[in-house]
């Protein structure tokens, strides 16, 4: 039988095509270029949402004008955010068939595995295409059990006293960031997930966002309710083909972990180098309760994206697996961050970045803990490869410890690779690019381990491609 690591080797041969083409355009609908009341108040009409939802919007739009653009981490100059399409209802409406999604966005999906992925592994899947989802769909097993598996949109509606008690309200305040502010007022589309108390789904769940639309702006929202001793795995993949004009991408997660509940997100974020992936990922974890975050972000020209993991309650645990990959003309500013509330928490944090050609990797990461935290522990690993001479890798860790009853391990490596491991390999018959290669996937193997089969095969597939132009 061939093992996972020799199915992943086996598979690092694709195509960037795949992911950069654009389709034609299948808009129903668009709003003007920028943002303003008048479009806020466009997308609410279209919507048909609740007026709480619009008041919310617009205070957030309130709070968006008066704030400046952050300073501190990559150079956001460039980004026009006047410049870009707030809203593209596409042509289609929600279905539960995949086989009624209109032809020409059914291929897109299909060309990137989307309806072939739910047959094989998957509880439930959701489809994004600019800002409407066009296909959402659950095991009927998990509905009967009263698992919830929504388009955001349609639960606003639907269930809007929960949804209002949960949406950016503790977990990211509409006041949080200028991009926060920005989504508030703008998002559409995106996923609820609520899992009752004990009950523990065994499949994943997914959502796939693809951005076609140029000068398009993706705002999706993710809120996941994971309720007592509940279980649930999501994951996310997002893309975007390639234009010469800038796209934005500031989506936002919110995830609620209850007592004893686990949650595992998952993420590969793969938009086009002309994109800016300015995302919002938190957790809130109750009492003995797990979040993992596994990411992978690659082909964003500028990514700004730090997971957090707020530990409010006892016992609460957070473990955050990232890669990420910057190449020619890239900034991937990632990481993670952990705040310790409660005594007895622990954090786990493994950052790893790969930067060839010139490419810029940030490892940009906070761990705080307060003066109740007693007997914490927090782990913190960063790890560094570049590849050619103008590669950059930067480490720029912070930790607040706000008492002495703490364990603290924070571990640093950076390097390039060594040209015996590179001889070792062509001597046992493997090509120089081939080896280059094999070498990365180890070094990637953490974060590969813990994805299911299908996207450790993406990941490294896409990892392969970007390096294609930067080896020899």
């Amino acid at each position: 039988m061939i093992s996972k690591e020799q199915k992943i080797i086996d598979g690092l041969k694709n195509n960037r095509v795949l992911y950069d083409k654009a389709d034609d355009d299948f808009s129903a609908f668009k709003t003007k270029l920028g943002v303003s009341r008048e479009v806020i108040l466009e997308i609410s009409k279209q919507k048909n949402e609740p007026a709480w939802m619009l008041e919310k919007r617009l205070q957030a739009y309130d709070l968006y004008v008066e704030k400046e653009i952050p300073k501190w981490g990559p150079d956001l100059s460039e980004l026009d955010l006047e410049k870009i399409v707030y809203y593209t209802k596409p042509d289609a409406e929600e279905s539960v068939n995949w086989e009624n999604v209109p032809e020409e966005i059914k291929r897109t999906f299909d060309r990137l595995g989307i309806s072939e992925a739910e047959k094989k592994s998957l509880a439930g899947v959701g489809a994004q295409y600019d800002s409407g989802v066009i296909y959402h769909n659950i095991q009927e097993d998990l509905k009967k059990q009263g698992v919830v598996f929504e388009n955001m949109d349609t639960a606003v509606k639907k269930y809007s006293e929960l949804v209002k008690k949960y949406f950016m309200t503790q977990c990211v305040p509409i006041n949080d960031h200028k991009f926060a502010m920005l989504h508030m007022a703008v998002w559409s589309g995106g996923t609820f997930i609520y899992i009752p108390k004990n009950v523990k789904v065994t499949l994943p769940l997914q959502a796939y966002f693809r951005m076609n639309a140029m000068a398009g702006g993706q705002f999706e929202h993710t809120l996941i309710i994971a309720d007592e001793g509940s279980e649930v795995q999501y994951i996310e993949g997002c893309s975007a083909p390639r234009y010469a004009v800038n796209s934005l991408h500031a989506g936002c997660v919110e995830i609620f972990v209850g007592k004893g509940a686990r949650v595992r997100y998952y993420s590969i974020e793969n938009w086009s180098k002309n994109t800016y992936n300015l995302n919002t990922k938190r957790a809130l974890v109750d009492e003995d309760g797990v979040i993992e975050w596994i990411n992978g972000n690659l082909g964003s020209g500028v990514t700004m994206l730090y997971p957090c993991s707020i530990l409010r309650g006892k016992n609460a645990r957070s473990d955050s697996l990232g890669i990420a990959f910057a190449g020619n003309g890239q900034n991937q500013d990632a990481g993670a961050k952990v705040i310790h509330v409660a005594e007895n928490t622990k954090s786990n944090i493994k950052a790893k970045s790969i930067s060839v050609d010139g490419g810029v990797s940030t490892y940009r990461g906070m761990v705080f803990v307060n003066k109740k935290a007693k007997n914490s522990s927090v782990s913190v690993e960063c790890g560094a490869l570049l590849m050619g001479k103008n590669s950059i890798s930067n480490t720029t860790p912070t930790m607040k410890i706000h008492n002495n009853d703490v364990d603290i391990i924070h571990e640093a490596r950076a390097g390039k690779i060594g040209e015996e491991e590179i001889f070792y390999l062509m001597s046992k018959g493997l090509s120089e690019e081939d080896a280059i290669k094999l070498v990365v996937s180890g070094f990637i193997e953490p974060i590969v381990k813990a994805l299911p089969l299908e996207y450790a095969l993406e990941l490294n597939n896409l990892i392969s491609l970007e390096m294609e132009n930067s080896i020899g």
